[in-house]
């Protein structure tokens, strides 16, 4: 198949990018450095030339804080060019994959299935938000698909963070009344395109939550970091709101399949394989 891929540089789409084109499709990957996604005249160009049978959108505005200083950026690139992307597949007659955010919702539950009514608490929240609902307004054949607090190569992570920390500090301070499903990035994309490229026949289009299994917190995770890599530091907890960060984050975020099994590995397992790569890590 011929395949757009929009943010093939990033954590998730450098992993869909590999996993694809090993598969032998014709992926044709884009960054925000050479392809504008908020450039209507620009993409309708793009997808003109291409004409594709799949679009993978993995490129967004991530940068949660930075997102209430520059609402507008935020929305034109998590929202309003996903609406042009929605559009211009159902032109072509291209079915889209779009990734979406457990920050859609407001926290105040223990797990979040397909159904529950999104409540966003921040402008990153309200702008992938508004991406989810101009996809459907604007095509019928797309896959939305949720997912939470990602870690992988080619890009800044928590997970990364804390292996850095750990190694010039003694104490670290992490947030603990925060609790999610951290997902490798390397999981989530073959997942995807096991159950929505290559499965047939195809899934019901719509909406679907994936992340690696379990829940933890902040603070939890960076300690299982440090024992993973033989650290002794020390994680100091603290709340989210003793931190004053500029965006506010659901304390509850977890995501539940409620429309398919799309059972992947624990976390732990997950986290200790990223780091086996380019840490020496405990036996354990």
């Amino acid at each position: 198949m011929r395949i757009l891929l929009f943010g093939k540089s990033g954590m998730l789409g450098s992993c869909l990018y590999e996993n694809l084109s090993e598969m032998g499709h014709k992926v044709f990957g884009f960054n925000s450095s050479d392809c504008d996604i908020t450039n209507k005249r620009k993409m309708k160009v793009i997808f003109d030339e291409l004409r594709p049978d799949f679009v993978v959108n993995a490129a967004a505005y991530t940068s949660v804080d930075d997102a209430e200083k520059n609402p507008k950026l935020a929305m034109d690139i998590n929202g309003n060019a996903v609406g042009k992307i929605a559009g211009l597949c159902e032109i072509y007659k291209a079915v889209l994959i779009h990734f979406s955010t457990d920050y859609v919702f407001d926290g105040h539950k223990k797990t979040w299935k397909e159904s529950d009514k999104p409540c966003p608490i921040n402008v990153y929240g309200e702008s992938k938000l508004l991406g989810e609902k101009l996809i459907p307004e604007n095509m019928r054949k797309f896959y939305v698909i949720r997912t939470s607090w990602l870690f992988g190569e080619n890009g800044k992570n928590f997970v990364d963070t804390m292996a850095v920390l750990g190694k010039e500090k003694k104490e670290v301070k992490v947030v603990n009344d925060q609790f999610g499903a951290p997902t490798y990035t390397k999981d989530l994309a073959k997942k995807v395109i096991e159950f929505f490229v290559k499965k047939k026949p195809v899934l019901e289009y719509g909406i679907y939550h994936i992340t690696n299994s379990g829940t933890t917190n902040w603070s939890d995770l960076a300690a299982n970091i440090f024992k993973t890599l033989y650290l002794e530091t020390k994680v100091k907890e603290i709340t989210a709101e003793k931190l004053n960060r500029p965006a506010k984050r659901p304390k509850y975020s977890t995501l539940k399949s409620t429309k398919f099994n799309f059972e992947m590995r624990p976390w732990k397992k997950a986290v200790k394989d990223y780091l086996r790569k380019y840490f020496i890590i405990a036996p354990y």
